[in-house]
């Protein structure tokens, strides 16, 4: 039997590029896990890919996986792009190469294996998964500023 679980993830930055924090929480049944993390000088795409990519990489098997984000750019990126950017060796239709290609290419390896949906959510609406992982990635921002890593 494949496992169903839920990853709902945000990514922050404070300027950008700037100090950033990422959060997710795993939820499958009744566990749930935190996990959130960051950098000193990012981008805010940058940490919603990093949110992506941890919890994917956190699953220890394969899964039937619901993604959770907020992020247009992850969204439209994994579901509408990311197919024909590995077809011409990661570089977009006007033949310069992805932004982000680092994460791009291990998000694409994290998703081996899994059977994923991909769903938008609208940000700062009330929504208490995403704004719990809003919170965790803005606290992850404070461990980072300054330089700190």
């Amino acid at each position: 039997m494949v496992q169903r679980v839920e990853i709902h993830t945000d990514g922050a930055c404070s300027g950008n590029p700037g100090p950033g924090g990422w959060a997710v929480l795993l939820r499958y049944g009744e566990h749930e896990r935190e996990l959130s993390g960051g950098e000193a000088r990012t981008t805010n795409n940058r940490m919603e890919l990093m949110a992506i990519i941890t919890g994917l990489e956190a699953l220890l098997r394969p899964c039937d996986v619901l993604v959770r984000s907020d992020s247009r750019y992850v969204l439209d990126g994994a579901t509408r792009w990311m197919s024909g950017w590995r077809r011409n060796g990661w570089r977009t239709a006007a033949k310069t190469a992805v932004k982000n290609d680092d994460l791009w290419r291990r998000l694409d390896a994290a998703q081996t294996g899994h059977r994923i949906e991909w769903q938008w959510v609208k940000g700062h609406s009330g929504d208490p998964d995403n704004e719990r992982v809003d919170a965790l990635a803005r606290q992850a921002i404070k461990q980072y500023r300054g330089g700190l890593s």
